[in-house]
């Protein structure tokens, strides 16, 4: 059976905790999977979350499958129900293909029970395919690097030409802070400016305190200075990996990171994602996720150098209306908007981006 939670709240049924602990990456399961991210979601973004659990025998069984969804209502931009929204992936975690079939039906069902203009799922694993749907599908790429157990192997290993770009950080008398709500100001208004250099409309700050709230000692933020003034930023996740023989490996993944442009000639970028990797590698992490990046585009060869390696992402759609195209930044109309969004005084990108953002999927 297929139990949907409308709103849930923060407290997680024992079952699902336990089975997302000990899920095998075989059946799709990501550290995006935490439900703390639909809290997240709800407080700092006002979608609405839900979460699709299957259960074998009944409603009292052992859970064998797990969809998380939000809602995203948009008058600008329409309806959309998508797993997960901000994060690149969270789609279908099942113990098979008829778990994932059914709980793919179902959240057929809640797309159209709330009208939405399609369903988007953001798969980590495998991709379950539905003839009945007939899903759509759009190929991704996160860009993850394997870390070694030793600072020193990571310095030999990322190769002459960036340490010598992490060298000239070294000499423009750059330092590094680490924490949590005491550098929220500094790294947003870095990231404010950057979005709006990019064209595009800026998260909320709130979405950044709420992830520093809900997920505490698992995050934490890092802002780089150049005497007193920051020049780049970035948040880091960290996830310790599921139970003993759960097959995850402790990772460490950057949602969002920035720097100013203005201040490119102290190498502020490349220093700060040399000590983001050291601290995770201090964390005890085995993985970084650097992100999803277009293959070829400038962000993808900047992770690439790094030693990062491509790893598919399929996202699948169930379109009802509409055109899944139309809201992509590389789209004739939407290239316009970002290209006049770049001309905008930050303080008006600050004040009005989180109110369009929020209804971007």
């Amino acid at each position: 059976m297929i139990e949907v939670i409308e709103n849930p709240g923060g407290a997680l049924d024992e079952a699902l905790a336990a089975f997302l602990a000990a899920a095998k990456p075989s059946w799709g399961v990501c550290p995006e999977h935490d439900p703390r991210w639909l809290q997240v979601f709800h407080e700092a973004l006002g979608h609405r979350p839900m979460m699709l659990i299957a259960r074998s025998g009944g409603q009292e069984g052992p859970v064998v499958g797990y969809l998380p969804l939000c809602l995203i209502a948009s008058r600008l931009f329409g309806r959309f129900l998508v797993s997960l929204p901000y994060i690149n992936r969270a789609g279908v975690v099942a113990t098979g293909e008829d778990v994932a079939a059914a709980l793919i039906d179902e959240a057929a069902r809640q797309a159209e029970r709330l009208h939405v203009d399609y369903l988007e799922l953001r798969h980590h694993g495998p991709v379950f395919e539905h003839e009945k749907l007939g899903l759509r599908r759009d190929e991704k790429v996160r860009m993850v690097l394997n870390l070694p157990e030793d600072k020193e192997v990571l310095w030999k290993a990322i190769g002459p030409k960036v340490r010598n770009q992490v060298r000239k950080g070294d000499k423009s008398g750059l330092s590094i802070r680490w924490g949590g709500g005491q550098l929220l100001d500094d790294f947003y208004d870095v990231f404010a400016v950057n979005m709006r250099d990019l064209g595009t409309p800026v998260f909320p700050k709130g979405l950044f305190g709420s992830i520093l709230s809900h997920f505490g000692s698992e995050s934490e933020l890092a802002v780089v200075y150049n005497g007193e003034k920051a020049v780049a930023g970035g948040l880091l996740v960290h996830d310790g990996g599921g139970q003993a023989g759960s097959g995850r490996s402790a990772s460490t993944q950057v949602p969002s990171a920035s720097s100013l442009r203005r201040f490119n000639w102290t190498n502020a970028n490349m220093w700060m994602y040399h000590h983001l990797l050291v601290r995770s590698i201090e964390r005890g992490s085995k993985e970084f996720d650097f992100g999803r990046s277009s293959e070829g585009s400038g962000t993808y060869r900047f992770k690439r150098q790094w030693g990062a390696a491509p790893c598919p992402t399929v996202w699948q759609y169930h379109v009802r209306r509409g055109d899944i195209s139309a809201m992509r930044p590389d789209s004739p109309k939407n290239r316009r908007r970002v290209a006049t969004w770049r001309k905008l005084p930050v303080w008006l990108t600050r004040l009005v981006g989180p109110r369009i953002v929020r209804g971007i999927p």
